[in-house]
This record gives C-alpha cells, sequence and structure tokens, in this order.
C-alpha cells in the first residue's frame, strides 16, 4: 500500500499565493515534458486536449465522469521547460504553471495554481498531490492511486497549512 501525503506549500509570485508541488523523475527533460503535453500521453493521468497549443488556445477536459471541455488560454511556453496556462475563462479562469528543470539525469517539475484565497488548498492541494500521483504511476506502469485516500485524507493537513507573509515592495524612503 502506497502511503499518501500532502505535497504542496505556498509561495508568493507577482501575481498572487500559489500552490506549488515537486516531483522527481528519473528521466530526461524531453520525456517528461511528453507525459505533460502530449494529448495520448496525458490520457492516462489527468486529461486531454484538442487543439494546437502553438496558436495558445486549446480545449482542455481532465479525465472524470463529470468534466466539461474547457477553454485553456496558453500564456507562455518554453518546450521543453515549462508553461503558463489559464484553464477556463474570465474570472473562474485557473492559473497553472509548470517548471521542469533536468540535471544529472533527473528531472524536477513543479507545478502550480494560483488561489484565490488560502482556504482553497483544501480541494486544490489533495486534488494535485493525487494526479501527480497518478502521473509517477503511469510513467512507472504501476497501478493508479485511490481518490479516497487524497480527499478527506489530505484535507485537514492543507487546513492547517501555514500561509508565509508575503514579501513587501520597498516603500518610497527605501524602508519596507
Amino acid at each position: 500500500m502506497t502511503i499518501t501525503r500532502a505535497t504542496g506549500h505556498y509561495v508568493h509570485k507577482g501575481d498572487g499565493l500559489y500552490l506549488q508541488f515537486d516531483r522527481l523523475f528519473h528521466a530526461p527533460i524531453e520525456d517528461v515534458w511528453y507525459s505533460l503535453t502530449n494529448p495520448t500521453a496525458m490520457l492516462a493521468w489527468i486529461g486531454t486536449y484538442t487543439g494546437n497549443p502553438s496558436t495558445g488556445a486549446v480545449r482542455f477536459r481532465m479525465s472524470s465522469e463529470d468534466a466539461e471541455w474547457q477553454n485553456t488560454s496558453i500564456l507562455e511556453c518554453d518546450a521543453p521547460h515549462g508553461f503558463h496556462a489559464d484553464i477556463g475563462e474570465g474570472e473562474d479562469a485557473v492559473r497553472v504553471f509548470c517548471h521542469l528543470r533536468e540535471a544529472g539525469g533527473m528531472t524536477t517539475l513543479t507545478l502550480g495554481q494560483r488561489l484565490r484565497t488560502p482556504a482553497d488548498a483544501t480541494s486544490i492541494g489533495p486534488g494535485w498531490d493525487y494526479f501527480l500521483d497518478r502521473l509517477a504511476a503511469a510513467r512507472a506502469g504501476s497501478a493508479m492511486p485511490e481518490w479516497s485516500s487524497y480527499d478527506p485524507g489530505l484535507v485537514d493537513t492543507y487546513r492547517a497549512l501555514h500561509v508565509p507573509a508575503a514579501a513587501q515592495a520597498p516603500d518610497a524612503a527605501g524602508g519596507r
């Protein structure tokens, strides 16, 4: 039995508070990039998309029974090092990013999702832990994790996660 654990942590970025996750893969960066961006490879762990990403827009659908297609704007893409995207439209859009870094034959994936409020971590945290564990399982050819291990299992951990103070820009007098 695999032990499920909360791996997300808060990070302040210029456009808000993010819940961020890191995973390490014993694989070249191009191989991990393929798992994150190829619509067929994505089916094994999260969902798929239609359209051509080079246009800056695709339609994405998560692999759950009631998931609907969502317009997705690719805000920035630097293959195979990362991307930023908005899933959905308007005020309901979800901002996500993926960054990849390779060293010593291993690739580190850093994924983050912008939060509207810290309370969002109670649903977003277990969700991303689940999908990232599914990514690892799909890549390893292992059994997929069960959702019931993540929710409600990790909800209290994310509820108790400390939100760090945001760094303040210096004021006009040069102080903080």
